[in-house]
This record gives structure tokens, sequence and C-alpha cells, in this order.
């Protein structure tokens, strides 16, 4: 179990989306959570996010998987894989730590594999990260945040920039972290041959919500309703647009949102769609409700599906929205919202007399056969 040496608390206090910062042994005694093998070994996978990253002197290589291995350069490369916490269960527990944040915010565990010189060149980013170091060293750099920052186009697959004066420059080590909040440019290397562990945090741009809604007014047929003026008077500007027209048809897009229940159906099924690949695998044959039911009075353990992401509101707990569907419990279910979106595993000892709950176990069933809940072996 990997448990960080830092308040959490203090951290977001003084840190978080202000300003980046080095956390020498945030981790004591850290070790990797996956191989250098396994972690080929899934950038090998048609269904895994990964790329392979060589500098050639001042050329860049980029190739998107899945990789192979064949004839690689001795030094100066790197793989990614992004998504790692959705297909090994090692490298998820990884994230357990920073789930004193919100589970909405988190988007991935990007693990990186670079030999000595391996790196990306500087660039910026527009979420915040943590980046464990893991086996090796590798040297971190990292700059003010300002505007004018110069393009370096290095590969369209990159999106670098020009050189930088650091606010940071230091050598990190395993367990030591660095957190960089959005718009902070950086660039690492490896000295050595070197694991790091990117735990990033993405929150949504207000064109992608207002996009999102968008398309959700137009599934679900809201709004429906053409502009009407009775009152329409004779004109002898017919190209003008009045100012009291176009006031009416900006109220009639506010109007759009003036329905707060349909904004949280909608955000909550929009902030639970993931971005990334799951490992999803149905359960085949399906489980009975019996099944679950004895499975837990047993004491056996359910685990939630990494990557998975399950959320509701607490005003609303009888309600969830699991990877992009809303799901609808009886008022006296209520509780079930902290075991399926707070918890990563269930129990009977976890539920309670929840267990009991006919609706519940129904709901549990279903989502175990779609392959969202499996058993710990």
């Amino acid at each position: 179990m990997y448990q960080l040496t830092f308040s959490f608390e203090a951290f977001l206090a003084e840190f978080w989306q202000k300003k980046p910062t080095i956390i020498k042994g945030g981790f004591n005694k850290f070790t990797d959570p996956i191989s250098p093998d396994e972690l080929a070994g899934l950038a090998m996978e048609e269904e895994v996010d990964s790329r392979y990253i060589a500098k050639h002197g001042n050329e860049w290589e980029v190739k998107h998987g899945p990789l192979t291995f064949d004839n690689v350069p001795k030094d100066n490369w790197s793989f990614v894989v992004q998504a790692a916490n959705h297909w090994h269960e090692g490298a998820a527990s990884l994230v357990t730590p920073f789930r004193q944040l919100p589970n909405w915010l988190f988007d991935d565990l990007m693990i990186s594999y670079s030999t000595p010189g391996g790196g990306v060149g500087p660039h910026i980013d527009q979420y915040d990260v943590f980046i464990v170091q893991g086996s090796g060293k590798r040297r971190w750099r990292v700059g003010p945040q300002k505007e004018d920052y110069e393009e370096k186009h290095g590969h369209p697959a990159l999106r670098q920039i020009k050189d930088f004066e650091p606010i940071l420059d230091d050598v990190l080590e395993p367990g030591d972290i660095l957190y960089i909040p959005p718009g902070f440019p950086h660039d690492g290397y490896a000295i050595e041959t070197a694991m790091s562990f990117s735990i990033g945090f993405r929150s949504p741009k207000k064109q992608e919500l207002l996009s999102s809604f968008a398309d959700y007014v137009i599934a679900n047929e809201v709004g429906d309703v053409h502009y009407h003026n009775p009152d329409l008077p004779a004109r002898k500007t017919p190209g003008a647009i009045m100012a009291s027209e176009r006031a009416d048809m900006e109220a009639m897009m506010r109007s759009l949102l003036d329905h707060p229940e349909m904004i949280k159906q909608w955000m909550g099924e929009h902030l639970s769609q993931n971005r990334h690949e799951l490992d999803i695998i149905a359960a085949d044959p399906p489980w009975q409700a019996a099944e679950v039911y004895q499975f837990l009075e047993s004491g056996e353990v359910l685990k939630r599906l990494g990557g998975l992401r399950a959320f509701y509101y607490p005003e609303q707990p009888h309600q969830l929205f699991i990877n992009g569907e809303s799901y609808q419990l009886p008022e006296e279910c209520g509780t079930a919202a902290t075991y399926l979106c707070d918890a990563e595993t269930i129990s009977q000892d976890k539920l309670g007399k929840l267990i009991d709950h006919p609706a519940f176990i129904a709901l549990l069933t279903q989502l175990i056969n779609y392959g969202y809940w499996y058993p710990v072996e």
C-alpha cells in the first residue's frame, strides 16, 4: 500500500493550482508497481494508448501504439502508456493516495520508461500532474507561467516550446514527487534508465461543457421551440437586428440553463464518461442476484474496475452516474452511492444491512454483469 509522507491538506493550501513544487521522499522506500517488461507488454496491445518518442540529434521521432521494440537505439528514447491504471491493478494502487482530490477531476495514470537522455522535450500541459519518480533518476526543470512562450516545431505530435529559464531544477530519485499546475513549462529527461508515474487531473474547459450540454439538449429534444414575436412591428430597416430581438433570443438561450435538475442529470452523465478505453470484460455467464448475495454473505470482496468513473450528488445519493449512464435506486438505498462511488471495494462488512435490500443487489448484479465490478481473487 502506497502512503504519502506529507499532509495533503497543507499541500492543497500552499501549492494546488498555484505553483509547482518538488516533494523529496513523497513516498518512502518506493518500489515500482509495474515492471518495464509488463509496461512494454501493455504498449504492444491494440486497445492500450501508447507512444514511442526518440531523439536523434535535433530530430524527433514519434510512433503510436501498438508498439514493437525491435531495433531501438541504446539511449535517448522513451515510451509511455496512458491510462495504465485501467490495465494493471498494481499500477492502479498508486492512484489511491491521491483520492483526496475529487474523482471527477482525475484523468489517468501515465507511466513512462526512459533510457538515458529519454524525454519529450520542453512543453506545457493544461492539467495538474503529480510525477512520481520510480526506479532510476530523472532531471526535471520547470519554468514560470506566462503566455508568450514560443513554439518549437520539433514534431507535430509533441507540441514543444523553446527553452525557458527554470524556477525549479533538480534530480528526482525514487519516491520523489514533482507537482506541476497547468500552464507551467517543464522538461524532464532520464539521467539513467528510469520509470516515471504521472497522476493527472484534468478539469473541463468551458468549450467542452458548452458543447456537451448542447449535444444533451439536442439528443433529449429540450427547447425545441421557435422564436415568436406576435407584436412584431413593420420597419424601414429590414437588415437590422433590433436590440429587443437580440435580447429575446439571448433569453431563449439562457432559459435552457434554468432547469437545475436537467443540468444535474447532464453533468453527472458527462463527468462520468471516460476519455480512455476501459478493460471491460462482461460476466459470462451472467450472475444472478442470488449468487451476488451469497458471494458477499460468504465474506468475499468485489472490486471496482480500474478507471471506472462513478459519481453521485450528496443531496441525491440514490441516483448514481456510472460510465456515462444514470442509475436510480429507492431512496432507502441512499448510502449505496458511498459504496459504489467512493469506495474501491465492496464487502458485506462495509455494506451492513444494505446487502439485504433487493434493489441494491439487483443493481450490483447488473453492474457486475457489465464488467464494472468483479470478484477479488
